[in-house]
């Protein structure tokens, strides 16, 4: 005070709290050049100001407060839309994955404000992509030419298959190993989501930005929710894929069945029909029956 007296001349001063509910939050200082003492009125006009500057605070703070809110609000309806959209997705195309894929990798870019995103599945060996979406050119030709691989040492992806845990990076492009998408497509900060059918790793879902931003802690929640719907939609596919091959499966036995009640004496229809369904079944390219008759082999049916 002695060196602002000095500095500025001030000879009376009267200092006034500004108090919200007890708890002080800042100080009306008046000041004179001159030695003069501030009468009753002065001070109970500075107090009333006081008052009022408490009240444009709190009001200030209260409109923030619902300004945040509503930011919120805002965010958790859009998130909440955009997991809806998956799901309606999932819902309106069973057991395809693509249109999933695509749309998990729409929402999760835009929603977590990144740049692009690879959605990668794992065989127990090796990553290949299952979607893209944004990838930069000359990432997505390397990516072509590479094909299924191993993750090399130190990238994300090895450090996700080991620990088969999230990981975040602030900065790919700085790490001792840099991956392709930070040398060929400019990632910088990324966030790598396990994707897990119970303990097994089936995938990996990654968004990337092309600056040093880190992710926030909602967003990354958010990741994790997208990556469970590419779970459960490859897991629906798969039992999809298992009830039509049993169902194709039991169609197929009962035509033989119905082929051998109506050509009991035909047997190369039958032959024919067991040849033709077992092809068609299991992938085959061909297919033959023979017989054996305790001394030779006979062709009898062809595919």
């Amino acid at each position: 005070m002695a060196n602002r007296c000095r500095s500025g001349n001030v000879r009376t001063t009267l200092g006034v709290p500004l108090l919200r509910e007890g708890t002080p939050i800042g100080v009306l200082l008046l000041q004179r050049s001159y030695v003069q003492a501030f009468t009753n009125k002065q001070i109970e006009l500075a107090e009333t100001f006081a008052d009022q500057a408490v009240i444009a605070i709190e009001n200030a703070r209260l409109f923030d407060a619902e300004q945040q809110r509503t930011r919120e609000l805002s965010e958790s309806l859009e998130q909440q839309t955009a997991i809806s959209k998956v799901l309606q997705v999932i819902s309106s195309s069973p057991g395809e994955l693509e249109p999933v894929f695509q749309a998990v990798l729409e929402n999760a870019t835009r929603i977590c404000d990144a740049k692009f995103g690879i959605l990668w599945l794992y065989d127990g060996e090796v990553f290949r992509v299952g979607a893209w979406l944004g990838v930069p050119s000359a990432l997505a030709d390397f990516l072509q030419r590479r094909g299924a691989f191993p993750p090399p040492n130190g990238s994300p992806l090895h450090r996700l298959l080991q620990t088969r845990d999230l990981v975040h990076s602030a900065d790919a492009l700085s790490e001792p190993t840099p991956a392709a998408a930070a040398r060929y497509g400019g990632a910088r900060s990324l966030v790598a989501v396990p994707m897990r059918k119970e303990a097994e790793l089936i995938g990996a879902f990654i968004i990337y930005r092309q600056e040093v931003r880190p992710f926030t802690g909602k967003q990354i929640e958010l990741v994790k929710n997208f990556a469970a719907q590419a779970v459960i939609a490859i897991e629906n596919a798969r039992l999809l894929n298992e009830l039509r091959s049993s169902l194709e499966q039991q169609v197929a036995t009962s035509e033989v069945l119905r082929v051998i009640s109506g050509s009991a004496t035909d047997l190369l229809h039958v032959f024919e029909t067991i040849a033709h369904k077992s092809v068609h079944l299991c992938g085959a390219t061909y297919g033959v029956v023979f017989r054996f008759d305790g001394e030779m082999i006979s062709f009898v049916a062809p595919p």
